[in-house]
């Protein structure tokens, strides 16, 4: 019997994607749930699993079509079974008893296209002992399967090819080849572009800056880290601090945690905060719920998990729906100083950016101290300069002295 397979609901407002890549082609065997194809969506990519077992029969959208929710997009025979030319499912073909994927090989999968991604981490195997068939030396599936089997089998895989020397340089004369390449913009990052473009022209943004002298927080940071992590499971990082820290300067600034609705404004009694985190195909900000509720214990631990999901390409459309306020920290890549963006339909965002040791006066004497630049982004046209300054001032503070945290100062 032939089933066709649709396009799911991917989540609310979206309603259409791009086929990113057929994880099956006509005449593979498919289990039931297993994926069939990637679909990428404005903000995240998903796997479409088949509901029933049998052959993929045909596909009825090329890879790059858009596809509306509901469409058919391909049809499987059910109960067909594969001929013996037919692989087997990827899923069957890998070690049940494999071990979960460790930070390191998630963090070598980062660039990689999602049908290499998902072989790699399924099978376990070492992507940088893998030599590349595809354009430029790039991994394929293929290249890692290679890989697995021969693994599997005690064998060795071919090492990768050793970097040519590099080139004489060219006479004046020379007229040497310039090459050029155009890639299609992800659905993602063609998003993204637009959400951007769209924050600045329909806001008046402005920015206001401070500095925040981190020495307080170090310090409780390095006293506490061992018993933190012993009682948690968790890393104690700065991000902890400056989510308690915001939530208590949108208690005491509404305005910088609303948003404009037409005529309207739309305050909230509670704080959502968007932590934006770097993916594979861009910068993603799923959502800490109800942060003013959390410890910096959850807190910490929300944030570790959403990176982790991140690199694995494993957030859904519910991480990254709502949030009523934004950080982002540029300081993880070295930026000292910027001007973020905000987040629509959110009106502010905080920007942290690298610590680093500078000269300042303290107590009428020059010392040295670990100083950090702080950003603040917002919406003109419904929060006020002095609302502005102030919410990031009580950022200051409380960082300075993050008793206040704990005594809602």
């Amino acid at each position: 019997m032939a089933t066709e397979i649709k396009v799911p609901v991917l989540g609310e407002s979206v309603t259409e994607g791009t086929i990113a890549e057929w994880l099956k082609q006509p005449g593979d065997a498919v289990a039931a749930d297993e994926p069939i194809c990637s679909l990428e969506t404005d903000k995240v990519a998903v796997d479409v699993p088949s509901p029933v077992a049998g052959i993929m029969s045909e596909h009825r959208a090329n890879v790059g079509d858009n596809v509306e929710v509901g469409a058919v997009i391909a049809v499987i025979e059910e109960g067909a079974t594969a001929s013996a030319s037919t692989p087997a499912p990827a899923a069957a073909k890998a070690d049940s008893a494999a071990p979960a994927a460790s930070d390191e090989l998630l963090a070598a999968t980062q660039t990689m296209s999602p049908a290499v991604r998902r072989a790699v981490l399924e099978h376990g195997v070492d992507p940088s002992t893998i030599k590349g068939t595809g354009k430029d030396g790039r991994l394929t599936k293929e290249d890692v399967l290679a890989a697995a089997e021969a693994k599997k089998s005690g064998s060795t895989p071919p090492a990768p090819a050793p970097a040519p020397a590099p080139a004489p340089a060219p006479a004046a004369t020379s007229s040497g080849a310039r090459n050029t390449e155009r890639v299609k913009m992800t659905r993602m990052r063609q998003t993204i572009a637009k959400r951007l473009k769209g924050a600045q022209e329909q806001a008046a943004l402005l920015t206001t800056f401070n500095d925040c002298d981190m020495s307080a927080v170090i310090e409780a940071r390095d006293k506490y880290k061992d018993l933190f992590a012993k009682k948690h499971d968790i890393r104690l990082g700065f991000m902890g601090f400056f989510a308690k820290a915001a939530c208590l300067a949108l208690k005491d600034v509404p305005a910088v945690n609303a948003y404009i609705d037409g005529d309207e404004i739309v305050y909230h009694d509670y704080v959502d905060i968007s932590v934006a985190v770097s993916a594979p195909n861009g910068l993603v900000v799923p959502v800490i719920r109800d942060a003013h509720k959390k410890g910096f214990a959850r807190i910490e631990q929300d944030i570790a998990d959403f990176g982790a999901r991140a690199k694995a390409g494993t957030l859904t459309m519910e991480d990254m729906t709502g949030g009523t306020f934004t950080i982002s920290n540029g300081g993880v890549f070295g930026s000292l100083m910027s001007t973020p963006i905000i987040n629509p339909p959110q009106s502010a965002v905080l920007g942290l950016h690298r610590i680093e040791d500078r000269p300042v006066v303290r107590n009428g004497e020059i010392v040295i101290r670990p100083m950090m630049y702080l950003a603040l982004s917002y919406d003109h046209r419904l929060i006020d300069g002095r609302e502005a300054v102030t919410a990031l001032k009580i950022i200051k503070e409380a960082i300075e002295d993050p008793t206040r945290m704990l005594i809602d100062l």
